[in-house]
């Protein structure tokens, strides 16, 4: 019942935003292909290259970001997966403020909103989110999004019904002729969670990316053609303990080359 509730959630939203670009609701989009090299990643191969496909729009009732990682791993390939994987993930958030048509702001807080997970990918990785989300004017800052949620795993795998707190940012700054962005996220799943099939800890997962626009410098088009570098440092890597005997803190730079359409 959980995760049909859930999935109807997720599904209604979707062919809501549908329905708004019908319509002629969407109020923009931008989608990107991004491609990143690294090395010395844990638990999964060590080297990894992966190629990521994102979608991001906001329409007249709230705002959506989808990705989806094609992972290969480079030497060995990975026990549960074999040489390549897929993982990605979709986020709905539902708008109050657009809702009710109104401006719900106080504070920092300039909009609140309902939002939505859907975690999906290779091997036992299905999980679903839900809680409040925020939109913050913090001075400097082209965007910040604070969102709280509810971890609800499939089947009774470890990690279900913890909570996990994510912000999302993105700033600018100015270099000579171009910019540099520094944008990204961090996921902190905060208590632990034990049940039959073992332990799952609290965890933090930070990933800003750090980008020059190199479009902009080149007049190829501004904020198209990124080169930069992303930065994966992943304390208790799923949720797995990290131990003398098996390494799950990660701590990964990766080159990236990111194309906006």
């Amino acid at each position: 019942m959980k995760r049909m509730s859930t999935s109807l959630m997720l599904a209604g939203t979707m062919l809501a935003g549908g329905q708004a670009m019908a319509d002629g609701l969407l109020q923009w989009q931008n989608n990107s292909l991004t491609y990143l090299y690294g090395k010395d990643f844990k638990v999964n191969p060590a080297i990894q290259q992966t190629v990521t496909f994102e979608h991001a729009d906001a329409w007249k009732y709230g705002d959506n970001f989808l990705f989806v990682d094609k992972i290969f791993y480079n030497g060995k390939p990975d026990g549960g997966v074999g040489n390549n994987t897929y993982y990605g993930e979709f986020q709905p958030r539902i708008s109050l403020g657009k809702v009710l048509d109104q401006k719900i702001e106080f504070g920092p807080i300039k909009d609140v909103l309902l939002a939505m997970t859907y975690e999906f990918g290779e091997g036992d990785v299905e999980s679903y989110l839900i809680g409040p989300g925020f939109d913050l004017a913090i001075p400097g800052f082209d965007y910040f999004q604070l969102n709280f949620y509810q971890r609800h795993t499939e089947g009774s795998r470890p990690g279900d019904n913890v909570w996990q707190i994510t912000p999302v940012w993105s700033y600018t700054i100015p270099v000579g002729n171009s910019n540099v962005l520094i944008d990204g996220y961090m996921d902190w799943v905060v208590d632990n969670d034990v049940n039959s099939k073992g332990e799952y800890h609290a965890n933090l997962h930070f990933n800003p990316q750090v980008k020059y626009d190199l479009g902009k410098a080149l007049n190829f088009g501004e904020k198209q053609l990124y080169v930069g570098v992303e930065y994966d440092y992943w304390k208790d890597k799923y949720g797995i303990d990290d131990t003398r005997a098996f390494t799950t803190n990660q701590n990964v730079t990766s080159f990236l080359v990111k194309f906006h359409f």
